[in-house]
């Protein structure tokens, strides 16, 4: 491995550079007396990683077992990746900020949390946090979610979507909506288990986590930046009407 590394914290989503001053890597070939189990030849190999900001500081603990071929080196020996843990924080899940509405937090940490157990269940749950976004951001409740995705489609084209909707959000959301069976199932009811990958799942996650940050936290922004603003206005006006009163008093 060639260091640095470039590296997003999990916990405080800092991008730093991981070295071996922080990382740690140790891998095990799974030899059994020179014998294997069903699975064929693998290797364990546990990754930790320490956060480098001094108010995080947080461990970064990840297992993968890797199907190799044990006569060559590393990176030939690596056939593919069987099984990932993610054992410390326990999912990929985002930190997201309380005024997001808590349904869609906890929707979408679960999503995290069970994507590569339960790929159907995760699928259904980020879904549902799409269509619950839909709704409270956008104000846009229909039957299903692919009626409330041309509802906003539509509100767009016309400049009505909220403050924050873009072009490239919403062709994100269309994009998604034709991917195989996560397309299918955007035509039925919202609980519908959806027969996706590990991968697809991760797609519905990854949107999720980008509209959250396009329209809520953006939108957070922004309200804190005018708010500001108005804050400095106002001790102008304070500050000038002491000074004017204050001259007033001199000249008397």
């Amino acid at each position: 491995m060639s260091w640095p590394i470039k590296w997003k914290c999990p916990f405080c989503n800092q991008m730093q550079l991981a070295s071996d001053y922080n990382y740690i890597q140790v891998t095990h070939f799974l030899d059994f007396n020179r014998a294997h189990s069903a699975q064929g030849p693998l290797d364990l190999k546990l990754v930790a990683i320490r956060c480098l900001d001094n108010e995080c500081n947080n461990l970064s603990l990840s297992v993968y077992l890797f199907e190799v071929d044990p006569s060559k080196s590393e990176p030939a020996r690596f056939k593919g990746l069987v099984r990932r843990w993610q054992l410390q924080p326990e999912s990929s899940a985002k930190q997201i900020p309380e005024y997001v509405p808590a349904a869609i937090r906890s929707d979408y940490t679960e999503a995290c949390l069970i994507k590569d157990l339960s790929p159907k269940a995760s699928a259904t749950l980020a879904r549902r946090c799409l269509q619950g976004m839909i709704r409270d951001f956008c104000g846009i409740a229909r039957a299903t979610l692919a009626e409330e995705i041309r509802e906003l489609s539509k509100a767009l084209a016309i400049g009505k979507a909220p403050q924050g909707v873009s072009l490239d959000s919403v062709q994100a959301i269309d994009h998604v909506r034709t991917i195989g069976n996560i397309g299918a199932h955007m035509e039925k009811d919202i609980d519908v288990i959806v027969p996706v990958d590990a991968d697809e799942a991760g797609i519905l996650i990854e949107l999720t986590e980008k509209l959250i940050e396009e329209w809520y936290i953006e939108r957070r922004k922004r309200a804190d930046r005018f708010d500001k603003i108005a804050h400095i206005v106002a001790e102008k006006k304070v500050a000038r009407s002491a000074s004017q009163q204050t001259a007033s008093g001199d000249a008397d």
